[in-house]
């Protein structure tokens, strides 16, 4: 007796469509479950759990040798994905249920429940068709939602069973899936003072740009990572469901859509598997949840210098690549960096009222970490200098302290011309600029282009960092409404550059 249905695993980020088929040896006097087609353990104990499902469910399990291939055999398959294809196969081959066409995903309970499993979002996603229906667990509905694919949810074994022997599929009322963005807790307008950090995150924020933030401990450099998403621009309905598929996908999702650009924040001893991804059982790392977002990294010198190479590809090219033996796995990375240090390890060097009590060398050793291809990779460099008293009282400066509202909005200008600029390529934004884009769409006036040669000529600066100058002063002069970038724009680009630090001294 031969019966087979579909369900489906995520390997990686990806989702693998997987043929559940099952035999059952009437004649055998064995009685047991064999599950082949490379299960890992969790897959191999689903015997168990379906063995008291059946039981609880006052459902028969069927004498003989009963064999499960999960094809393709030749691709592992990991998770509790496969529970429930696996027992209602059983019972197709037992005669016990009618045929039926559908992708079958969920996890059995010992009472015979179907429990909530990761990734039906992705799933769905990428195999609903207008002739495909989906069996999944109840408490997966708000992911099922949003796809709009045909689904049918069961809370246990027993009612999906008498479900498909009747053709009654119960009716289930739900809400339909909000897109509406949440309101942020922090705002900048929390910050006093720092009128050039605060620029400078605008600037970066209109165009994309990596930010490094450098300054004495406590001047506010993690307020100003912490409230950066608040001045982006909302998530579109294509990012939100872009990045709940992540998270749907290794089980980070709730009940609701990722509807706020996610924040990360990894500890700086983190692995490079942790923050690149990767692993025995390849899985996406901090980068990747990081995606259509932004990655804080405080304290960078802190972080392994292997840590801060892996970095390299996604900075440049939005995805990280991970090969394996069997298989090569693509996840997707396009973030905003924004990374916070001190400028030594007392971090006192340059302050105007504590005296930096670190030696030359010290100094030099503390940054040797950052090496000069990450530092090219990152568009803007900011001194965050300590506040005065009267500043952080709000005593001066009383125009100061905009809200991140009144940011984003000229945020999303500036965003707006970038995209109609850029209409015909395969970008939005100024940071995403290659070198040929830069020849084309950037134009220099005469003094500007005299400011950055002298400049350029002075420190000795790679290609990639006069083209980051470049795309840096084009975002300016977006915020700035001018069509051409001139010395004011070129000459604020410069002011992010090499400002915040002495950085001839300190390499």
């Amino acid at each position: 007796m031969f019966f087979s249905t579909k369900s489906a695993v995520i390997v990686g980020i990806t989702p693998l469509l997987v043929n559940v088929e099952v035999d059952i040896n009437s004649r055998s006097v064995k009685r047991d479950i064999n599950i082949v087609g490379l299960p890992d353990t969790a897959v191999k104990e689903s015997k168990q759990r379906i063995l008291s499902a059946f039981k609880n469910s006052n459902l028969s399990m069927p004498d003989g040798l009963i064999t499960v291939n999960l094809a393709p055999g030749d691709v592992k398959k990991e998770g509790t994905f496969l529970d429930f294809a696996i027992a209602l196969a059983i019972l197709g081959a037992a005669k016990h249920i009618p045929s039926f066409n559908a992708v079958v995903i969920g996890e059995l309970g010992l009472d015979g429940s179907v429990k909530k499993v990761k990734g039906v979002l992705p799933i769905l996603l990428e195999f609903q068709n207008p002739s495909t229906t989906f069996i999944i667990p109840a408490d997966n509905i708000p992911e099922a939602v949003a796809t709009k694919a045909k689904f049918l949810p069961f809370k246990n074994l027993y009612e999906a069973v008498q479900a498909i022997k009747t053709g009654n599929f119960p009716q289930i009322e739900y809400e339909t899936p909000s897109f509406d963005i949440e309101n942020h807790e922090v705002d900048f307008s929390d910050i006093r003072g720092h009128l050039v950090p605060k620029r400078a995150l605008e600037v970066a924020a209109s165009g994309g740009h990596n930010v490094l933030m450098v300054g004495p401990p406590g001047t506010g450099k993690t307020m100003f990572a912490r409230r950066f998403p608040t001045i982006l621009p909302p998530m579109s309905e294509q990012e939100i469901i872009e990045t709940s598929k992540i998270y749907s996908a290794i089980g980070l999702l709730d009940s609701k859509l990722i509807t706020k650009r996610p924040f990360r924040s990894p500890h700086h001893t983190s692995s490079a598997v942790a923050i690149i991804g990767g692993g025995t059982n390849v899985k996406p790392g901090e980068v990747t949840l990081a995606h259509n977002g932004v990655l804080f990294l405080d304290e960078l010198p802190e972080f392994r210098r292997d840590v801060l190479e892996a970095l390299r590809e996604p900075l440049e090219d939005g995805v990280v690549t991970v090969s394996r033996s069997k298989a090569t796995h693509i996840f997707p990375a396009n973030f905003q960096l924004i990374a916070a240090m001190n400028p030594c390890p007392c971090g006192y060097y340059g302050d105007k009222e504590i005296a930096c009590k670190c030696s030359s060398y010290e100094i030099r050793r503390y940054w040797k970490n950052i090496s000069g291809p990450i530092l090219d990779r990152i568009d803007i460099q900011i001194q965050v200098p300590r506040v005065s008293y009267e500043e952080m009282r709000g005593k001066i400066l009383q125009t100061d302290g905009e809200s991140s509202e009144q940011i984003r909005e000229r945020v999303m200008k500036a965003r707006e011309k970038q995209m109609h600029r850029y209409k015909e390529e395969n970008i939005k934004l100024n940071a995403k600029l290659t070198h040929k884009m830069v020849e084309k769409y950037i134009r220099l006036d005469d003094k500007a282009e005299e400011i950055l040669k002298l400049f350029v000529t002075k420190h000795k600066l790679s290609g990639r960092a006069i083209d980051k100058i470049l795309k840096v002063s084009r975002t300016i002069a977006d915020l700035n409404g001018d069509d051409i970038v001139d010395a004011r724009a070129v000459s604020e680009a410069l002011h992010y550059r090499l400002s915040s630090v002495d950085l001839e001294f300190v390499l």
